[in-house]
């Protein structure tokens, strides 16, 4: 018996490597010290990404000073994963757990410690980088961002903006001239899973920002700016943000990847996937098993298991998944290459008794699952 462990983390509790450790054991109780067991930690593009991919990839994490969503002084870190290649998440810098509760509203953040990590990226010497753009604070459009790489944001008077949510309704005129030359000569992938546009009902503003702390009088002015940056990029390069799918990712920072440095977009998952050559790793492997905090419906759209499922089924290789909990629609996971489903609670029991118990639960739902795999064995003999 071959078997690859390639779990989510389950946020709070476990981390990937956890989960492998816990499923190494698990397996070799039920069928015996001699099962192979290989283990490799996986993300779909959200928390936990860089640190997933430089562990897979034997890769190093390097810190880096930033200023935050409040312009306030932060320590980013991005992943540094070959002489010429890195992983790098927005929300390191530039992320919602950031800005206290009781600071959150959306014309007051920026993304600019997120281009100042970029920036020291490309200063490093490397041009091709994955970014992950998930759990942001912000919603000024990724003028924060542009700006930390040398584009101006200017008002009707030439003054340049600074480059928060605020500031959207003030732009007049973008001027490119001192974007940092290694942008051209470098290759972005950004991993997006959303395909919101930049303004609209279904906009960046509208369909992100309450969760940042945006009310709807605060939403309508932040929509109002954001139809204007749209319109200047319009005038200015001929493109419109909202033809493209994503743009509105991270309040806005999608469009500015796009039109500033050409960033393509992709799937987080498949994006993680091909960083640690998880196919690669799938070779003379008889059983995968991956798994996730909760398994609902999302599941199924960009998440580990639909991402792990699929690629496995291509190879001909069964997978199962050990959740935490399942929610409404788990079953639609069913599609996706994934054969079954276990849950670590073994018994009704609170969410604080559940997330206390995490690691001994996790164990126990590990034995289940594998002990059932064993009776399919014995049956198929």
């Amino acid at each position: 018996m071959n078997i690859l462990c390639a779990s989510d983390s389950f946020k709070g509790t476990l981390t990937s490597d956890q989960t492998i450790d816990l499923l190494s054991r698990a397996a070799k109780e039920v069928f015996g010290p001699d099962t192979q067991i290989s283990g490799v930690p996986v993300a779909d593009g959200g928390e936990g990404t860089t640190q997933a991919v430089v562990k897979a990839r034997g890769g190093s994490l390097v810190d880096v000073r930033v200023h935050g969503p409040l312009m306030e002084e932060e320590t980013a870190f991005y992943g540094r994963i070959g002489e010429d290649e890195a992983v790098m998440e927005m929300a390191a810098a530039s992320g919602l757990p950031m800005v206290p509760r009781d600071l959150r509203d959306p014309r007051k953040t920026t993304t600019k410690g997120t281009g100042e990590l970029l920036k020291a990226i490309l200063d490093a010497g490397i041009r091709k980088v994955s970014i992950a753009i998930g759990g942001s604070a912000t919603n000024d459009g990724g003028m924060g961002f542009a700006s930390a790489l040398g584009v101006r944001f200017l008002d009707k008077n030439g003054q340049v903006l600074e480059g928060r949510g605020e500031d959207l309704a003030r732009v007049a005129d973008i001027d490119v001239s001192g974007l940092d030359p290694k942008v051209s000569d470098a290759r972005f992938t950004v991993m997006c899973d959303v395909t919101n546009p930049l303004t609209g009902p279904h906009g960046a503003t509208y369909t992100f920002g309450p969760q940042k702390g945006g009310t709807p009088q605060i939403l309508d002015q932040l929509e109002a700016g954001m139809e204007n940056y749209r319109q200047v990029i319009i005038r200015k390069f001929g493109i419109d943000p909202n033809g493209t799918q994503g743009t509105g990712a991270a309040g806005g920072l999608g469009a500015a990847l796009l039109i500033f440095c050409h960033a393509q977009m992709k799937s987080g998952i498949e994006t993680v996937l091909d960083l640690i050559d998880f196919d690669a790793r799938l070779t003379n492997v008889d059983l995968v098993v991956t798994g996730e905090g909760r398994t609902d419906w999302q599941s199924a759209f960009g998440k580990v298991l639909q991402g792990v499922g699929e690629r496995s089924a291509a190879h001909g290789i069964p997978a199962v998944a050990l959740s935490g909990s399942l929610g409404k629609d788990y079953e639609d996971i069913y599609q996706h290459g994934i054969e079954s489903l276990m849950t670590t609670v073994d018994g009704p029991m609170s969410l604080e008794e559940a997330l206390d118990r995490a690691q001994e639960l996790y164990y126990k739902g590990a034995v289940r699952t594998f002990r059932m795999i064993r009776a399919g064995m014995q049956i198929g003999q």
